[in-house]
Order: structure tokens, then sequence, then C-alpha cells
């Protein structure tokens, strides 16, 4: 199961909104086949219930159980923000968007934050000077 591909990956110099952050993890996970365009008002669902802030900088957006149909694929977006998101009054440096069909979400919920439960890998994860860099790093995802 490959769930992210270099083209799902992306680094920014800036800051975004919460809001543009959420729109460009289902932009690249519209252009993955992931998701249709209407993903991120599940998105926006979610975070109206419940923050997907995790700490260490990481947020990880996906949609509400109710939206099943708007998922197509399993699939991760990864964008790294350098000058942050406010995150509901958080700190967020990387926004991974995580479709998942079925129970699929779960086990690529889990791979990811075991990487970011670890302060050596965030390190890493935040040195990486280009997008193939971040990649390399992340790919084990796809071996789940």
């Amino acid at each position: 199961m490959s769930v992210l591909s270099i083209g799902q990956v992306r680094i920014h110099s800036g800051s975004a909104t919460q809001d543009e952050a959420l729109q460009e993890a289902t932009d690249i996970l519209v252009a993955a086949g992931a998701v249709t365009p209407a993903y991120v008002d599940a998105m926006r669902q979610r975070e109206e219930t419940v923050s997907t802030f995790m700490g260490n900088g990481l947020a990880i957006p996906h949609g509400t159980n109710e939206t099943k149909d708007a998922i197509l694929d399993s699939g991760l977006s990864v964008v790294r923000y350098d000058g942050g998101v406010d995150w509901a009054g958080e700190s967020a440096t990387f926004v991974i968007g995580i479709a998942g069909r079925g129970d699929e979400h779960l086990e690529i919920l889990s791979q990811i934050a075991i990487l970011f439960s670890d302060e050596d890998d965030v390190a890493k994860l935040n040195a990486a000077e280009t997008p193939d860099d971040l990649y390399a790093l992340l790919s084990a995802v796809n071996e789940g």
C-alpha cells in the first residue's frame, strides 16, 4: 500500500492559516486521487468538534466518519510550514492530511504518531532541506 509519493510532500518557508493548510492538504489528496474536493468540509467539521493538533508541532487533519463517501483511496499529504500555522491556538509546523479507506487511517495514524513521538525524528524532519529529504524520512509509512 503506497499512501505517500514525493508529489504529496511540500515545504513552505512561510506560514499559513489553518484554513489554508486544510485546503492545501485537500488539494494534494485530490491530486493524488485519494479524496473528492468535498473532503475539505469533512476536515473543517472535524476541527470544529476536536482539534487534530497532536503536539510536537504536528497536526493531522482528517475527515469525520460521516464523510466516507469523499474518500476514494487511502493517502497522505505532508506539508511543512517553516513559519508555522496557528492551529486552534497551538503552533503546527507539520500538517499531515490523512485519508483512509475503511480502518486503514488508524494504521497510518499510528505510524505517524510513532514517528512524531521521538524528538530526534522530529528534529530530522524539521532539518530536512528538500521535499526529497523529507519524503525519505517519511517513506516508512508506505511499508505498513
